[in-house]
């Protein structure tokens, strides 16, 4: 990389010179935050599920196997810049998933009906709105 290049991201500047609102990468966890909660339905129901619910069928693996890309999505809104108020409420959030979704039944209803990643991408996108509205003006 170019020192210009080091020095455009240093200032939160992308590739193409373009600031770099985190827009994109919010895109990304969206992404997998659909795969993980809502990306199937039940058939002839409003009822999405994702492989997170899948996975948490499987007795203590599942949820524990799920904890990973949970914890990427905090990561990434830690290097994105969120406060530790938006972090403390997302790990709040995965804490709630992997506790009661580690309950027979109950909690596999509960991991269908939580979506803490979906909740977990809702509150870094409002942050990075309210960043992006104070940036402007």
């Amino acid at each position: 990389m170019s020192d210009d290049q080091n020095k455009r991201q240093g200032q939160g500047m992308g590739q193409n010179g373009d600031h770099d609102d985190g827009t994109r990468e919010l895109a990304r966890l969206e992404t997998l935050a659909d795969w993980l909660d809502t990306r199937f339905r039940i058939p002839g129901t409003s009822i999405r599920f994702g492989i997170d619910g899948l996975l948490g069928l499987v007795p203590g693996l599942g949820d524990l196997a799920m904890l990973a890309p949970a914890f990427y999505l905090i990561a990434r809104a830690a290097a994105l810049g969120a406060p530790l108020h938006v972090l403390a409420r997302m790990l709040i959030n995965t804490t709630l998933d992997l506790v009661i979704g580690a309950i027979p039944v109950i909690g596999d209803i509960f991991d269908v009906a939580f979506k803490a990643n979906r909740r977990n991408t809702a509150l870094l996108a409002r942050f990075l709105e309210r960043k992006k509205a104070r940036r402007l003006r």
